[in-house]
This record gives structure tokens, C-alpha cells and sequence, in this order.
């Protein structure tokens, strides 16, 4: 997890599990930017005068506000870390991370201890998670190629595809990544690795519409990988593979597409309707040996984070330290895959490598 650091009031951070971290921020976010004093760290300017010279230029505090919550979180001690695909917050800042390990949903305080876990019997392989405004959580399972609802403690209430079949009809997906679950309670889902397209389900379950075909034309895909909802129900969309986020109203319409700022991943939008991005900068296609069959340039030569405004501009950017895989510092990641906030502020990264 990331916190922000002691040169201003009011500390957030980030906080990161082995593959997940939690930022803390240093000033809490008034959803504006607002400058912040720097302060030297040394008095290199008052040492230069008094020896008659001209002074080096200060020393100032470059990090983007935040501090690594490297405690965070008490990891229990029969656990074993894995890849973090998905976390979510709920609106008591419970925060629930969706691992490729078991048991696949965990849920934690703000402080970072452990409230339940369940899904052993139920998960196939994880992917994204939500919690929609029932408390419900939502599911994306790539290795079973369906989403899910589920009550909190892990009873299946819904499932949207069809489970171990993958394909794309209207009662089946292929791989689907993530689900945006609008307030009528109708589902959005990037159905991802294998179809390409944006699947709408009505609350029932029932279909609805679906759009998008592999292509990098408007309205096509190269591998949503995520999707979002802000308050007035537009519709986010990782291309990943096409380097952008597309917009899309409720009816399938494009309404903007934002390119070649960030391969995104992962969203998470904020009540006063930020849109934050985690992913990495745009780069050449190439072949990795380590990693055969990705179909992405692998690896990514940086880690990203960026928070959007709804009209596509960047407000803020910084990147996170690459780790070596096996000896990451507290800090360091590796593959941003997803992201989340409190109401504090404090971001929560899942890396997956």
C-alpha cells in the first residue's frame, strides 16, 4: 500500500501484498490538483552562502505524495501469497483482494486484518473483482469462463455464462476479465481474452446486447481487460492491446477513446468520478522467451499509475519501481494489474508476477 509522506497534512498511503501494494498519500485528495510545497532536505543553500558561493540547486522531495505501507497487511501465517489480479473496496473500506491462491477471496480491514476468506470450492482462476452497492461481490473467472455474484460470505447468487464452456453466444464466455454493474443492477462485462466484445446482461441475468470484435478500429477490441462505470453510468473500457481506454454509453455508442498514454490493466473510479488507471507505458510489440504465448510485448518496461479526469485528461502520473521477480523491496512491482481506493485515499495495487 502507498502512503503519502510527512511534508504535508494528513498521510495516505500504498500498500502493497507480497504481489500487492497499498499507497498512503500525503494530503488527502479534495478531487483538484492542488500544488504542494516541497521542502528542501538539506540547507545546501544557507551553507553555499555563508562560504560566498553560488548555491546547488535544493534538494526537493520528487515522490508523487505517497509512502509504502510496507506492514500492511497481516498476513496470516497459514496463507500463501500469489498472484493479486483483482481488489475492491467497499463502502466500509473493507478491502477484498481476488488471488490465484487459496483461498482465492480475502477480505481485510483498513488495518489489515484478516476478516474472512472463501471461494476455494467455487473459483476457477481469478481475475477482477467488485462490490457492487448491495454489498454483493462480483466475480470475473477466466479459468471457468463465467462472472458470478455472491453474497459476502461466498454463496453464488447469479452466474453469467456457462461454467467450464467457454465460447459466444448468448448464454456463454470466453475468459471474461471484469464487470461494471450499473445501479438498476444490469451488468456490463469485458468479455476479454477470447471473445473481444462488451456483453450487457439485465439484472436477471438475462442478455441483453453485446458489441466489439477483435480489431483496433473504433468499437473494436485487442483484449478488454477491465471495465468501470463512473456515476453517470459511462462505461470505461481497457482496450489493453490497443493502448487506450474507449467510453461507451449504456446503449453500446462510442462516446471518446483516450490513446497512447498508458496500456491500461486495471480502473478504479472514485465517488467525485476520477479515473484511475494502472498499467504501463506504451511500447513495441515484442517476444519474451520467459514468458511464451503472452500476448502482450512482455515484459513491461515500466509500471504506471495515472488519474484521469471523465474528459480524458491526466492529472496525475507517476511511476512504480520495477522489482526483480523473486527479490522485490517493499515498493517495488512487477505487473500492475489491478487498483483500488479508499475513502481515505490509500491505494491498493495488485501485481501479478
Amino acid at each position: 500500500m502507498l502512503m503519502s509522506t510527512g511534508n504535508a497534512v494528513g498521510a495516505k498511503r500504498m500498500r502493497w501484498l507480497l504481489l500487492f501494494t497499498v499507497l498512503i498519500p500525503i494530503a488527502a485528495d479534495t478531487g483538484s490538483v492542488v500544488a504542494q510545497e516541497r521542502r528542501a532536505t538539506g540547507n545546501s543553500d544557507e551553507e553555499a552562502a555563508k562560504k560566498g558561493k553560488t548555491p546547488p540547486y535544493p534538494r526537493v522531495d520528487v515522490s508523487p505524495l505517497y509512502e509504502v505501507d510496507a506492514a500492511w497487511p497481516q498476513k496470516p501465517k497459514d496463507f500463501q501469497w500469489a498472484a493479486m489480479p483483482g481488489i475492491a473496496v467497499d463502502v466500509k473500506d473493507q478491502v477484498w483482494i481476488f488471488t490465484r491462491s487459496n483461498p482465492p477471496v480475502q477480505v481485510y480491514t483498513t488495518e489489515g486484518r484478516l476478516v474472512r476468506a472463501w471461494g476455494a470450492e467455487t473459483v476457477g482462476s481469478a481475475h477482477h473483482i467488485k462490490i457492487d452497492r448491495e454489498g454483493n461481490v462480483w466475480l470475473a473467472d477466466i479459468g471457468l469462463h463465467v462472472v458470478r455474484k455472491f453474497s459476502p460470505y461466498g454463496d453464488i447468487l447469479l452466474t453469467l455464462g456457462t461454467a467450464g464452456e467457454p465460447g459466444e453466444d448468448k448464454t456463454h464466455l470466453d475468459k471474461p476479465t471484469d464487470m461494471a454493474i450499473a445501479e438498476n443492477g444490469d451488468v456490463f462485462v469485458s468479455d476479454g481474452y477470447g471473445n473481444n466484445r462488451v456483453v450487457h446482461f439485465d439484472a436477471s441475468g438475462r442478455f441483453v446486447k453485446a458489441w466489439g470484435q477483435l480489431g483496433n478500429g473504433p468499437r473494436d477490441f485487442s483484449l478488454p481487460h477491465a471495465i468501470a462505470m463512473d456515476s453517470q453510468g459511462r462505461l470505461y473500457v481497457a482496450d489493453r492491446n490497443n493502448t487506450r481506454v474507449q467510453v461507451y454509453n449504456q446503449s453500446g455508442e462510442l462516446l471518446d477513446s483516450w490513446g497512447d498514454v498508458i496500456i491500461p490493466w486495471g480502473f478504479w473510479v472514485t465517488a467525485k468520478d476520477q479515473i484511475w488507471v494502472c498499467g504501463a507505458s506504451p511500447m513495441p510489440w515484442r517476444e519474451d522467451p520467459a514468458y511464451p504465448g503472452a500476448p502482450l510485448s512482455c515484459p513491461p518496461k515500466d509500471q504506471l499509475l495515472v488519474r484521469f479526469d471523465v474528459h480524458g485528461r491526466a492529472r496525475q502520473l507517476w511511476t512504480i519501481p520495477k522489482g526483480v521477480d523473486g527479490a522485490e523491496q517493499p515498493g517495488d512491482v512487477n505487473w500492475l494489474h489491478a487498483l483500488a481506493l479508499d475513502s481515505q485515499g490509500n491505494i491498493y495495487v495488485g501485481d501479478i508476477i
